[in-house]
């Protein structure tokens, strides 16, 4: 199929990722991503073995060897360390993981770096500033609608625009998304040698959680690439648009529905960065005086609101030219880090069955049905794990899922 063109809405780490694979793989494609560029949003993802080898099938061998060299190093324990507010270790939990890499494991990532490294050398098929809102299609193509009232066709259209997926809402209406009424305020603390030497050694482990009686709980993770960011880059991709960034703790301070800990949705979306930041700041009066720390360290321009929100797991529904990956298909809390992964998982599992039908090696639908039904198969049960209500309870380990090894 020489005219076999895919179309991708959402330029985030699934969408990106799927389009190397693509081009990796000779398949035509292209993103359209609503923000102007390439946005600050979230911080530190975890990696493991799923997210790292579909990097590692889809990207071209300098950009993966970028990836990992920019990644966090190996902690002492691939763990969740879960911390009483004094600091104190109550106990740790294994990661829902797949086996990693022996030699180099896959640890952590900064969001923007990696979605940055991700888009060199797509300059040609990433746009910018194209917001979806709409598809059209049928047996001979699709076409995606923009807001701005044009369009683009091609063979297939991927959902790879998040929770909020347009292209979802029209293709799989009934699937709800869900607010747990959890709120949480991001924020990163450069990491100096006196925070460093002020936390507790539970917080350079894998991830950290600490909880107060008031249900107050802060969770924290290290980024400290391998190397230099700007050192990897000169290397392995010179010129490529990858900001350089220092080593931090990504801190996280939720709140359970209902406790009256944090203001108003409205007051928190409002806010400026000085007054999230003191919101914070007050929870964590009489804490470790390292966690306190981490918290009034903390860059108060990089302080932002969460509202913790999932998808249900849809039925299987018809198969069609148009498809989902990611978060637009199972967004979920993020208790065990996994939502980066399988959004990867996606990308190189799709990449896959669109290449073997751009060869002519297996019909459109055929594949695309195999690559949905595994996704309900694999994804869907971390989906419902990560959204049950233990999940936020740290002993909660769910059965038929594999934990990492120590």
């Amino acid at each position: 199929m020489p005219s076999f063109h895919v179309l991708i809405a959402g330029g985030g780490i699934g969408g990106l990722c799927l389009a190397q694979g693509l081009r990796k793989a000779g398949v035509s494609c292209a993103v359209y991503e609503s923000t102007p560029g390439i946005v600050r949003t979230g911080y530190r993802l975890h990696m493991n073995g799923d997210g790292g080898r579909a990097l590692q099938k889809c990207l071209p061998e300098p950009l993966y060897e970028l990836y990992a060299q920019t990644s966090r190093v190996a902690p002492r324990r691939a763990l969740m360390v879960h911390l009483d507010h004094l600091g104190n270790e109550l106990g740790t939990r294994p990661h829902i993981d797949p086996p990693n890499d022996p030699v180099r494991p896959h640890t952590a990532v900064n969001r923007r770096t990696l979605r940055q490294i991700m888009a060199v050398g797509l300059e040609d098929v990433l746009h910018f500033g194209r917001t979806a809102s709409g598809f059209e299609a049928d047996q001979d193509g699709v076409r995606l609608l923009f807001e701005d009232g044009s369009s683009v066709t091609g063979d297939v259209l991927v959902a790879a625009d998040g929770i909020n997926s347009v292209v979802r809402g029209q293709l799989l209406p009934q699937v709800p998304v869900v607010d747990t009424g959890l709120r949480g305020l991001y924020a990163i603390a450069p990491l100096t040698d006196e925070l460093a030497s002020a936390l507790p050694e539970g917080v350079f482990d894998g991830f950290s959680m600490a909880s107060a009686p008031n249900g107050a709980v802060l969770v924290a993770g290290a980024y400290q690439p391998r190397r230099p960011v700007a050192e990897a880059v000169a290397e392995l991709a010179p010129g490529a648009a990858v900001d350089p960034v220092g080593p931090y703790v990504m801190a996280g301070l939720f709140a359970p529905p209902g406790g009256g800990l944090f203001p108003s949705d409205d007051e928190l979306r409002t806010a400026t960065g000085e007054q999230r930041h003191a919101v914070m700041s007050a929870l964590v009066q009489g804490w470790h005086p390292g966690l306190s720390a981490l918290v009034e360290s903390a860059d108060r321009a990089t302080v932002f609101p969460v509202a913790v929100r999932h998808l249900v797991p849809a039925d299987p529904w018809p198969t069609s030219r148009v498809t989902l990956l990611g978060d637009a298909i199972h967004a979920m809390p993020p208790a065990y880090g996994t939502g980066a992964n399988t959004t990867l998982r996606d990308a190189a599992a799709l990449t896959e069955a669109l290449r073997r039908v751009a060869g002519g090696r297996a019909p459109l639908l055929e594949a695309i049905a195999a690559y949905e039904a595994e996704l309900r198969a694999e994804v869907f049960p971390i989906l419902r794990a990560a959204s049950d209500p233990r999940a936020t309870e740290p002993e909660f380990v769910p059965e038929d899922l594999p934990v990492a090894k120590v």
